[in-house]
C-alpha cells in the first residue's frame, strides 16, 4: 500500500507538528526501508508472480524480519525509543513508533495471507484488499486525500518553495503508483531491491518540503 503509507506520514504531521515530514516519512515507510537491503542481502525473499493478486505480481514469501507481526511491533518500539533519546519529545516518540507499526497495519489489510507472525511460525495473515484493485484504488485514494487535507491544516509555506515542493511530491507519488499500479512486471528481483532503495529519495523530499513550511498558527475565538 505505497501511498496508503505515505498518507499515513503526511497526515500524522496534524499530531505531531513539530515533527519533520521526513522523519514521519522514515517512520511510516521503515518496514519497506528495511526490506529493500534484506533482499539484496539474501536474508528475505520474494518472487515474481504474475496474477498473485490484482494489484502486484509479487509473492512475498519470506519477510519474517522486516514484516513479521512481532518483529515489526519490536521496530515500532525501537524506532520510538531511538527517536526520544535524540529529541526527547515523549508524545512524538509515541507517534512515529505508532508509525512504523501503522505500516504493518496496513500491509495486514491489503495483502493477501503472506504477512508472517514471527521469525519460524508457520501462521500467515493478511485481509487481501490487494484481491480487487477498484477497491484498494478507492482506499489509497481517499488516504491520500485525507492526508493532504490534515497537512496543508497543519502547515503553510513560507514561500514558493514551499509550495511547489509540496504539490510536485504529490503529482510525483501519484506517477509512481500508477507506475506500480499498472507499469510492467519487474525484470528481477534485484531491481525490485534497488528500486525499493529510491525510498529514500522520499525521505530526503520530506525534509526539503518541511524547511520551506512553518505550522498554522491556532485560531483564537
Amino acid at each position: 500500500m505505497f501511498i496508503g503509507h505515505i498518507a499515513v506520514a503526511v497526515g500524522a504531521k496534524k499530531v505531531a507538528p513539530k515533527t519533520s515530514l521526513g522523519t514521519l516519512i522514515i517512520a511510516a515507510q521503515f518496514l519497506d526501508l528495511l526490506w529493500p537491503v534484506f533482499i539484496l542481502l539474501g536474508i528475505e525473499h520474494v518472487r515474481i508472480d504474475p496474477g498473485n493478486t490484482a494489484v502486484t505480481p509479487l509473492d512475498f514469501y519470506d519477510y519474517p524480519i522486516s514484516h513479521g507481526l512481532l518483529t515489526s511491533i519490536g521496530w515500532s518500539i525501537l524506532f520510538g525509543i531511538v527517536y526520544y533519546a535524540i529529541r526527547k519529545n515523549k508524545t512524538a516518540a509515541w507517534v512515529v513508533g505508532c508509525g512504523v507499526f501503522s505500516h504493518w497495519i496496513l500491509d495486514f489489510i491489503s495483502h493477501r495471507p503472506d504477512l508472517p507472525i514471527a521469525p519460524g511460525v508457520p501462521t500467515y495473515l493478511g485481509l487481501g484488499l490487494w484481491y480487487s484493485l477498484p477497491a484498494t484504488m478507492i482506499v489509497e485514494g481517499l488516504m491520500l486525500v485525507g492526508g493532504i487535507i490534515l497537512y496543508l491544516r497543519t502547515t503553510q509555506s513560507t514561500d514558493r518553495t514551499g509550495i511547489v515542493a509540496f504539490w510536485g511530491f504529490i503529482a510525483f507519488l501519484v506517477i509512481v503508483w500508477m507506475a506500480n499500479t499498472f507499469g510492467p512486471i519487474p525484470p528481477s528481483v534485484n531491481a525490485i531491491g534497488y528500486a525499493g532503495l529510491s525510498l529514500w529519495l522520499l525521505v530526503v523530499w520530506g525534509y526539503w518540503i518541511d524547511r520551506h513550511r512553518k505550522l498554522r498558527e491556532a485560531r483564537t475565538l
